[in-house]
């Protein structure tokens, strides 16, 4: 069995993996950064010409980038600082033909067993479509649609982090990711990647409070995508809540 862990930030994902890695000491956590077989967030997808560029561009750590590349399909995978090269693979600049392909090969490829995913499944391709491509609710279920086919005859179950209190968590996280001085290290980053987004100047939004209403519809979005695609294959829990685990 393989296990996603889906939610939004602050839900408790990171907490959930670790005591599902306490449960099942013989999977293998994937948590969000690393490296994975069916997840690309903070990663570059690259052909070898992009691959050789960015080792050009960025020769003075050029041990660190190889160190963290992983060879696939013809391509290289670098799982990279969001600070330095994954400006290079911005994944509103690739075409929607082109995303959906790399990432419904990714879980067509995928074989394993007794993984542990954090956030591998909707939140980094949900923001995505939302935010970079503007893409109206039924034609991402739609989309998902594709991505359960892809994943036909492999054992995984879902389980979906529901907060209650959204601005509440983001407070949470805005105080735990700050430096020594009380200095907001993420949460400036959050509202600029919003605020610069094609969504929000589609619309005319920016600001915290349409932040907090855009997690708030992604979540309800993320939920019909659980009911309606993947209903045979998930659990909700609420949000800091493990009693069913």
């Amino acid at each position: 069995m393989n296990f996603f862990v889906e939610g939004l930030q602050g839900s408790g994902k990171s907490t959930l993996v670790e005591r599902l890695v306490e449960k099942y000491p013989d999977h293998k956590a994937y948590r969000e950064g690393d490296y994975s077989p069916v997840e690309l967030a903070w990663c570059a997808y690259l052909t070898p010409d992009q691959y050789a560029g960015i080792l050009d561009k960025y020769s003075e750590i050029r041990p660190m980038i190889e160190d963290k590349t992983t060879a696939e399909a013809g391509c290289r995978t670098l799982a990279t600082d969001p600070g330095k090269t994954s400006g290079e693979t911005d994944p509103g600049r690739t075409a929607l033909d082109d995303f959906k392909s790399i990432v419904l090969g990714r879980y067509r490829r995928w074989n394993g067993d007794n993984s542990i995913f954090e956030c591998s499944l909707f939140q980094n391709t949900v923001e995505d479509m939302i935010l970079f491509r503007v893409m109206p609710d039924d034609k991402i279920i739609d989309f998902y649609r594709e991505v359960r086919k892809a994943l036909e005859g492999k054992d995984y179950h879902i389980y979906y982090l529901e907060a209650d209190e959204v601005e509440d968590n983001i407070n949470v996280i805005r105080k735990e990711r700050s430096d020594d001085d009380g200095n907001e290290l993420w949460f400036p980053l959050m509202i600029g990647y919003f605020n610069e987004s094609p969504y929000a100047a589609h619309y005319g939004v920016s600001g915290e409070d349409e932040l907090i209403r855009h997690l708030k519809h992604r979540q309800e979005l993320e939920l019909r995508i659980c009911r309606e695609v993947f209903a045979d294959r998930y659990t909700v829990l609420k949000s800091k809540k493990y009693e069913e685990i």
